[in-house]
């Protein structure tokens, strides 16, 4: 490998790494420190997404010097790049009402901030906001940006009608390839994106989609017509932005076409506003199947108490429901007095079928999210994983046979090994079935997955192994 490779290669390792830890280290040390000249030689070579990365660690106080500090061109592009928590803890840091001048350093205002976002992320930042600064911020809007940005918050929060961007260069149906390039010219610069062009009827109602590749390829005199795909892929503005994304990862375009109820065109939902919609809801998904509520902003500067906040009420109603084991070994207690080696198994067993409850409800979450299966497959389902339950459990009690042998006799492995089957089989069929159930029930799936699922199995496994002690022990 030659220097100018190595060196290539090392670029493209930092711009997909980011910022290096000794560097952000020193530049939020400094910044702490109040060293502002440090600050400003720190940042000068920094992307603006790695100064968004910066600005997601601070707190208000030193996302407002900080964001000061930049040049108003760079800072525009800074801002874009942030999350809407993020955005309005650096409005909230730049101590200035609506529409004011900053008093010291490069000139933000914050109308010039949120003027200069695309529809789709003023929306979503606006959104955020309390509602008093969000009406004033709109105010001062200009009229057309104010109309665009309330038709987006007029539809539901998490819908595509959120995610799309209503600056979109249609085309009419008929003309040719000629006149159709040259409307692109002509209006394309105000657009977020040229790529994906639809064409459009009377009433704006969606006919096809072309894109600015197949314009550009073709000659000049051909049809229009000739090269449009006249059955797209489309999505309506009142689809959750989850199901409306993967629906445009799974399309193989970069853009979808988002229409109302009677297919009139209203925007398009783009590749990066997709993707970060699917991050926000894995994120939401994992903090759920982990018992916990999500939370925003970057991990790095929620509170304490924010944290706490959002796991305490999941791990009450764990603690509530983990009493039905107590309550299963205290109705037990008499078998356990009978024979005591029953009880070194009982943490084994438990464990084991919460692990396999957890896999099967984690695999069954994952295959509703993506499509493979539905709330009408609940059958098939659970018989799937009723025998990868008992394949598992049988494999786990060859195990468990020889070192219960060993241990404690032949009778006592020999009880614990048909446990594992039954119970391996039992918590794969429920961990499966109850995100499925959820769905149908209108339950966010990750909601009932792994902790829930967990709890369920603990109890209920516990009956399964004592019922086998008592026919095969015959006590």
């Amino acid at each position: 490998m030659d220097a100018t490779t190595t060196t290539r290669t090392q670029a493209e390792r930092a711009a997909r790494d980011g910022i290096p830890d000794h560097d952000l280290t020193a530049l939020l040390s400094s910044l702490q420190d109040g060293d502002l000249p440090a600050v400003a030689e720190r940042i000068a070579d920094l992307s603006a997404r790695d100064l968004a990365e910066v600005l997601a660690r601070c707190d208000e106080t030193d996302a407002g010097v900080l964001f000061r500090l930049l040049a108003k061109d760079v800072a525009a592009d800074v801002f874009e790049e942030l999350d809407a928590v993020t955005a309005q803890r650096v409005l909230d840091g730049m101590r200035v009402d609506t529409g004011q001048e900053l008093a010291e350093g490069p000139s933000h205002t914050v109308l010039e901030l949120v003027d200069g976002l695309d529809p789709d992320d003023r929306a979503r930042l606006i959104g955020e906001m309390p509602a008093s600064v969000a009406a004033r911020v709109l105010a001062g809007l200009s009229p057309a940006r104010r109309r665009a940005t309330a038709a987006l918050l007029g539809y539901p929060a998490g819908s595509a009608g959120r995610l799309m961007t209503p600056e979109v260069v249609s085309l009419h149906a008929g003309g040719t390839v000629a006149e159709a390039l040259a409307r692109v010219r002509r209006v394309g610069g105000a657009a977020e994106t040229v790529y994906t062009l639809p064409v459009v009827g009377p009433g704006r109602r969606l006919e096809g989609v072309v894109t600015l590749r197949e314009l550009v390829l073709s000659p000049p005199d051909t049809p229009l017509d000739d090269i449009v795909d006249t059955e797209p892929e489309w999505v309506r503005a009142i689809d959750t932005g989850e199901e409306a994304a993967r629906r445009l990862g799974d399309s193989d375009r970069i853009a979808l076409p988002v229409v109302d109820g009677e297919r009139r065109l209203l925007g398009l939902l783009t590749i990066d506003d997709a993707v970060e919609e699917l991050e926000r809801a894995e994120s939401e998904d994992v903090a759920r199947q982990s018992g916990a509520e999500p939370w925003t902003g970057h991990y790095m500067t929620a509170g304490v108490f924010g944290l706490a906040r959002s796991r305490i009420v999941w791990l009450l109603l764990l603690l509530v429901a983990a009493t039905l084991t107590v309550n299963v070994l205290q109705y037990f207690e008499d078998t356990l007095a009978q024979v005591t080696a029953l009880a070194l198994f009982v943490p084994l067993l438990i464990g084991t079928g919460g692990n396999a409850g957890a896999q099967a409800a984690t695999a069954s979450v994952r295959a509703l999210a993506v499509g493979e299966v539905r709330p009408s497959d609940v059958l098939r389902v659970m018989w799937r994983e009723a025998r990868v339950g008992a394949a598992l459990g049988s494999m786990l009690a060859l195990a468990a046979l020889a070192i219960g042998t060993a241990l404690v006799g032949s009778s006592i492995a020999l009880v614990v090994g048909i446990s594992l089957v039954a119970i391996c089989a039992w918590a794969a069929t429920i961990g499966a079935t109850m995100p499925l159930l959820a769905r149908k029930a209108g339950i966010d799936p990750a909601v009932v997955s792994a902790p829930a699922v967990t709890t369920l199995v603990d109890a209920t496994g516990l009956v399964i192994y004592f019922s086998v002690a008592h026919l095969v022990l015959a006590l």
